[in-house]
């Protein structure tokens, strides 16, 4: 009888970096990168003001950053599917395991 060895946990980090301007009382920008060790993501996202609201630089700090995440998030699921597609290329290559 065999013994099973439970699996290996893989682990790694990322770093999000998140730099935000204040350009003027009125706009934000936010410049952001993930960086997970094999590749570099980027984006720039921006936050204008309605002229018609009061000034609150946190809401637009929270707009930009918001934009430059959800960019940074379709840029990694457009990376995923690129690889997934990769992989599943190169699989239909190998010989079967016996």
């Amino acid at each position: 009888m065999q013994q099973q060895t439970a699996p290996t946990t893989r682990t790694k980090s990322w770093t999000l970096n998140l730099e935000i301007a204040e350009e003027s009382a009125d706009a934000t920008t936010v410049e952001a990168a993930l960086d997970t060790g094999e590749s570099t993501l980027r984006t720039q996202a921006t936050a204008q003001r309605n002229p018609g609201d009061p000034p609150a630089p946190e809401v637009g700090d929270e707009y930009a950053a918001g934009r430059a995440l959800l960019d940074l998030g379709r840029q990694l699921l457009r990376m995923a599917t690129v690889d997934a597609a990769a992989n599943e290329k190169s699989a239909a290559h190998e010989p079967p395991v016996r």
